[in-house]
């Protein structure tokens, strides 16, 4: 490790996902779910510094900007453990001190966007870097560590659209969308864990898997973004999209208000709107950012009158941003 990776901080720029479709394909023994679910990356984002302390003693985390809840509990630091142990020890692996991380959270916290996994992908790829390691550690190993940490991690890793299958493990990249179509989120201020989404769903499924229908539309996304899918063509596909989740009504469940939410934005913007995972974000697509923008002052509005209900506690978080292709700015 040079002298220049001692001095210099290492920033990560840690992009939020958003699922196009999710289908639940079966329940395995381990106790997660096989999934089939096109994941896209977004340019809204988290943003990780670290260096080495120079000191000795544990690894620190600041965070700014939203609140992630107790920093020891933080995955940034669970995941900097990770690569640690990954690096592991000897006279032939290159030291690993204490790092300090500072984490700029901008992602809403628990809203299925995956901030928290992408987090730990930077974290654990920057703690690597830093330590003059990413030479020494396999991509196996890497992968391996990466899907402890979480499902949706080893996805974080790569930056691109792409298939997930397994419960996250099973990556296919994609070509994804051609252009940068607007994406409107919508976070409601309400606790939705995901363990108890998919104990919803399999109580009202009794063990058997998704819709069908959800899986086909999965599958024939995840092959059209395989060849590359214009803005306009994937637009198009909106209506259909915003079904494609087997978790939508085990969501609503587990937060009746979000049906109430879904309906209001509907009206008000008289477009499809989605569900990113197990919830409770709540998105939809425009041609660009800029209209993106739009409909999000004009959402703001509508929460400000009460047109669209607000739920939990405090109005909803609201977010324009865009799909990101591939490492766009992931690393500086």
């Amino acid at each position: 490790m040079t002298d220049a990776a001692h001095r210099s901080p290492i920033v990560r720029l840690a992009p939020a996902k958003l699922n196009l479709t999710l289908a639940v394909v079966g329940r395995r023994d381990d106790g997660f779910h096989d999934l089939h679910s096109v994941f896209v990356p977004l340019a809204l984002h988290d943003v990780l510094t670290i260096a080495p302390t120079g000191t000795a003693g544990d690894d620190t985390l600041h965070v700014t900007g939203l609140d992630a809840g107790p920093v020891g509990d933080n995955i940034v630091l669970r995941a900097v453990g990770a690569a640690r142990e990954t690096v592991g020890a000897g006279p032939w692996r290159p030291p690993s001190p204490p790092l300090a991380a500072r984490l700029d959270k901008r992602i809403p916290v628990a809203a299925g966007l995956g901030g928290g996994s992408s987090d730990a992908a930077a974290a654990f790829d920057a703690a690597l870097e830093a330590w003059g390691a990413l030479e020494v550690v396999d991509a196996d190993r890497w992968r391996d560590a990466a899907a402890k940490l979480g499902s949706d991690v080893p996805f974080f890793l790569t930056g691109e659209p792409a298939l997930v299958e397994g419960r996250g493990e099973r990556l296919t990249p994609l070509k994804g969308v051609h252009g940068h179509p607007g994406i409107l989120l919508v976070t409601p201020r309400v606790v939705v864990r995901t363990p108890d989404v998919f104990a919803v769903f399999d109580g009202a499924r009794h063990g058997a898997p998704g819709d069908g229908a959800v899986r086909m539309t999965s599958a024939h996304l995840a092959q059209e973004l395989g060849n590359g899918l214009s803005a306009t063509d994937l637009i198009a596909r909106a209506g259909v999209l915003a079904s494609a989740n087997d978790l939508l009504h085990a969501a609503a469940i587990v937060a009746p208000g979000l049906v109430a939410v879904r309906r209001a934005l509907t009206r008000r913007l008289s477009r499809p709107i989605g569900l990113s995972g197990s919830g409770p974000t709540l998105w939809t697509l425009y041609p660009s950012l800029g209209e993106a923008e739009a409909a999000a002052f004009d959402v703001a509005t509508a929460v400000a009158d009460g047109t669209i209900p607000t739920i939990g506690e405090g109005p909803p978080s609201i977010i324009a941003t865009t799909i990101r292709t591939g490492h766009e700015g992931g690393t500086t």
